[in-house]
């Protein structure tokens, strides 16, 4: 049982004992009528020959309450796609595939360059960001659930706990973000728990009360790719087209509504996925990429919100990082202790060691190219700058799937 403590400034939804999924989703079934729900699954190609993603489809075809799927594909030829129309061919809900590196939807983006709209390359934040636009072309949906496609303890809890908030009439929320444990016979997910969390809290010591800051700091696992949202919200915010999507993300929501329109869910027990090498060495791998883009993120949404970054404010918070981070180590090795659990000390210091470096390079990138935002724009601009675009992508996706 999860503990029911309320933390930071928004509202946590615990699971708190077994619960009544039956129930959950007889309520979600009402709530479709009113809300309907499409579900994006952003996908490569290499994640049809995994294992994970034909058991998501297999819990997927169970579900009763989703109006739409949207699978959004990068990194997929023509002799693939074909491929992957069969394998979701499956699914008895409505399915449209987004063919991101297809020549239809390529055209699309040339056409957006033509308008000076920067989307970033071939990636997750561009797929996704590409499939919010399709939601919002057919008008279709009301709500939108976003999970990844590499989940291998996926079951229909998950996805009814993530629903929910936004589906609901009562609750009312305009997003959702998922979180949950991932443990195993170790502690995961380095980069919340090393780099994200301790850098945060950092920041704090040395900037004070700084509400962004606050806010980031009151998600339970800021950088779990699975979230719910009103369509009406998907689209006014900028998708992050780097490593950088759910921290940033986050902070687009935190400038676009309500922080009480704004919650958490824990939508399972326990979750895996597959996990990336720390590449301690290479500043283009890994998770010293991942901690250099997130740390972009949050240096660029703190210039936004009016923090003065500098060379000073970045030695500081490198020092003051390495700190909150061995601190940090103490505290989870201790409850790896009592709970039974392998835990590498020196492999979680080499962790938080590469991040400390992580926050310099990303300062340094973001001094001296402060403006350079890996974010797309929002679909009201696109709207204004190409008044037919909404037009060629519905028709662009019905060639693809045809």
């Amino acid at each position: 049982m999860g503990d029911f403590y309320q933390t930071g400034v928004i509202t946590t939804l615990h699971k708190l004992g077994k619960s009544d999924i039956s129930e959950i989703e007889r309520k979600l079934e009402a709530y479709k009528f009113i809300r309907p729900l499409s579900v994006v699954l952003p996908s490569i190609y290499a994640e049809l020959e995994g294992t994970a993603l034909p058991k998501i489809l297999a819990v997927i075809k169970t579900v009763p309450y989703i109006n739409q799927i949207v699978v959004t594909m990068g990194q997929t030829d023509a002799e693939q796609f074909d491929k992957v129309k069969r394998f979701f061919s499956v699914l008895p809900q409505e399915v449209k595939i987004v063919w991101n590196t297809g020549p239809r939807i390529s055209f699309l983006y040339d056409l957006l360059s033509e308008h000076e709209l920067n989307v970033g390359s071939d990636g997750k934040g561009r797929s996704v960001w590409m499939a919010l636009g399709y939601i919002i072309a057919e008008n279709k949906s009301r709500v939108v659930a976003l999970h990844d496609c590499d989940i291998l303890t996926y079951d229909r809890e998950l996805l009814a706990r993530l629903c929910f908030p936004v589906m609901s009439t009562t609750l009312d929320y305009e997003y959702c973000k998922g979180f949950y444990s991932r443990v195993t016979d170790r502690m995961h997910g380095r980069v919340t728990r090393l780099f994200v969390s301790p850098m945060i809290r950092a920041l704090k010591k040395i900037l004070g009360n700084v509400p962004l800051l606050n806010y980031l700091d009151s998600f339970r696992y800021p950088l779990a790719g699975e979230f719910s949202l009103a369509v009406d919200l998907a689209r006014i915010i900028r998708i992050p087209g780097d490593w950088g999507l759910e921290v940033g993300a986050l902070s687009e929501v935190y400038r676009t509504t309500s922080i009480n329109r704004i919650c958490q869910s824990e939508i399972c027990d326990n979750y895996d996925h597959k996990h990336q090498v720390l590449s301690p060495n290479d500043p283009q791998k890994g998770l010293m990429k991942m901690s250099i883009d997130i740390a972009k993120s949050i240096f660029r949404n703190l210039g936004q919100e009016g923090v003065i970054l500098s060379e000073g404010l970045l030695r500081t918070l490198q020092i003051a990082y390495l700190r909150v981070g061995q601190d940090t180590i103490s505290h989870y090795d201790h409850d790896a202790a009592i709970n039974n659990l392998y835990f590498d000390r020196h492999q979680e210091g080499q962790a938080v060691e590469t991040f400390a470096r992580s926050i310099m390079i990303a300062g340094q990138e973001v001094l001296k190219s402060p403006l350079d935002l890996p974010l797309t724009p929002n679909w009201n601009r696109v709207a204004a700058a190409v008044p037919n675009f909404f037009q060629l992508l519905l028709q662009a996706v019905e060639e693809d799937n045809s």
